[in-house]
């Protein structure tokens, strides 16, 4: 059963359509006690990291989700939300994997944000894309984008430079794209993760 945490910087509408769709049971995660309802945990959202962080931080959920053993999947400003610092207003993010979120505008010549479909390449044997093809490809809207570390990066994508497009440490995931909007090889990713 999959929690979603709820901060108010998710897109709660689309994840749960998508979680309805491949039959995974899920709720809502409000308190430090709902936590504990639950064997999956996503961190969903859209907009601005900066911002994302200190609703987060607001919440007082930050020292549980740091402590989490259960699997844990961020997803787009939730895997941003992972990293360690973002040049998203210039914030410490949760520091959950040692690379760093950057603005695509100063380092490529591409339009940005980066929005749309684009293939991803698998590493790492990521066991998120389980049954899912090599290349296949996924929904992105970003201006801002994560490092690439040979030791956590789970899928790589390329958009005028490499980037990650999903990460992995531990019981900790993240992906850049937004599976719930990838129709069915996100559902598959998301199907996958429900399984660990």
């Amino acid at each position: 059963m999959i929690g979603i945490v709820n901060y108010g910087a998710g897109n709660i509408f689309s994840l749960t359509a998508a979680l309805d769709r491949i039959q995974v049971t899920h709720g809502m995660i409000n308190t430090v006690e709902d936590f504990g309802k639950y064997s999956h945990i996503i961190i969903p959202g859209v907009g601005h990291a900066g911002t994302a962080m200190k609703k987060l931080q607001d919440t007082g959920l930050v020292d549980t989700i740091l402590a989490l053993q259960k699997p844990v999947l961020g997803i787009c400003v939730g895997m941003q939300l992972m990293t360690s610092f973002s040049e998203e207003g210039n914030a410490d993010m949760l520091n959950l994997f040692p690379v760093k979120t950057l603005h695509f505008d100063k380092r490529i010549k591409a339009k940005v944000p980066h929005m749309g479909w684009n293939s991803v390449r698998v590493e790492n044997n990521s066991p998120l894309f389980t049954d899912i093809p090599d290349n296949s490809y996924f929904y992105f809207v970003h201006s801002y984008f994560i490092e690439r570390d040979e030791a956590i990066v789970g899928a790589t994508c390329s958009y005028d430079l490499d980037f990650a497009a999903a990460f992995q440490k531990n019981n900790f995931y993240g992906v850049q794209f937004h599976p719930e909007k990838s129709g069915k090889f996100g559902e598959q990713l998301l199907s996958n993760f429900s399984r660990f």
